[in-house]
């Protein structure tokens, strides 16, 4: 195709777009709601999954030493424990420091003035890489000579596991019922504005035009539609999120929840949007004039 056919055709493609003005608003708007509600829930996904990770990483394991372990004997476990594939990080915790952490939890420290720490056992804090496997991780402590009980709140794991599990699901069928939908209405939105051009498509038929030469106009109108949709979306996402984080954060919630800042969500969100809006824009005109064109 010569170059001055493919700029006809392009500027055909713009012309389209002012001359149906109604109809190319209403399929901006159509691409704005779609990509605003469904950029919506996947960044409270993405935020609940960081919330979980947090919780993950502060979710602790402690494995209790043999009473009869001297200190040495206890240290020299920790390769053992290191050795286990889901374990993050783990901390060897004397005796001593045991009672100083315990005491330090109560007002009244001279209670445990006389007490002797090795009325404590030493321990290690551990860190799992993945907290789904914890039951299997504890088996495997349990199987270390030397450690004598391990405290693992498995429920708590349990739990963080199903969140994330539900999060997950729900907005992969958003995300998925959305996109969908995005499509449906910008291809029925481009369908109406064919509607009115039906004649003019008939009579390009007639005098011998290709399919691609009519679709080709179509196509770049929806292509300019949708990344156009996708800038403003992307935009308005952004006021959006910053306003209601920013009242997140001044809030009581904002103590207990942490927010992760647009700044390091928009390097992957605005390319999403670009190739989510695109790719309406373009399937949604070309699934629209595929009657008229009889192929």
């Amino acid at each position: 195709m010569k170059s001055s056919k493919i700029g006809y055709l392009i500027k055909e493609g713009f012309k389209s777009i002012g001359t149906h003005g109604f109809m190319s608003f209403a399929s901006v708007t159509i691409i704005i709601a779609c990509l605003v509600i469904m950029g919506s829930f996947t960044l409270i996904a993405v935020n609940i999954d960081s919330m979980l990770d947090s919780l993950e990483a502060e979710n602790q394991v402690v494995a209790y030493v043999e009473e009869t372990f001297s200190e040495e004997e206890a240290r020299a476990l920790q390769p053992e424990i290191e050795y286990i594939s889901n374990v993050r990080l783990c901390r060897f915790v004397p005796r001593a420091e045991a009672m100083e952490e315990f005491a330090s939890q109560f007002e009244n420290q001279a209670l445990f003035q006389d007490v002797d720490a090795s009325v404590l056992r030493d321990r290690y804090i551990i860190y799992l890489n993945d907290i789904s496997l914890m039951e299997q991780t504890q088996e495997e402590l349990y199987n270390i000579i030397g450690v004598a009980n391990v405290d693992a709140h498995l429920g708590v794991a349990e739990g963080f596991v199903a969140v994330r599990n539900v999060v997950s699901a729900v907005s992969l069928i958003l995300v998925v019922v959305l996109v969908v939908v995005s499509v449906f209405i910008m291809a029925n939105t481009v369908k109406l504005a064919t509607l009115s051009r039906r004649e003019e498509i008939a009579i390009m038929k007639m005098v011998g035009a290709s399919n691609w030469f009519i679709r080709f106009p179509f196509i770049v109108e929806g292509l300019v539609l949708g990344l156009l949709g996708a800038i403003i979306a992307f935009l308005l996402e952004w006021s959006v999120y910053d306003v209601v984080t920013n009242r997140i954060i001044a809030g009581v919630i904002g103590r207990l929840v942490s927010v992760i800042p647009f700044s390091q969500l928009s390097p992957i969100v605005l390319p999403v949007y670009l190739g989510v809006g695109l790719a309406v824009g373009v399937f949604g005109s070309t699934i629209a004039i595929r009657n008229y064109l009889q192929v």
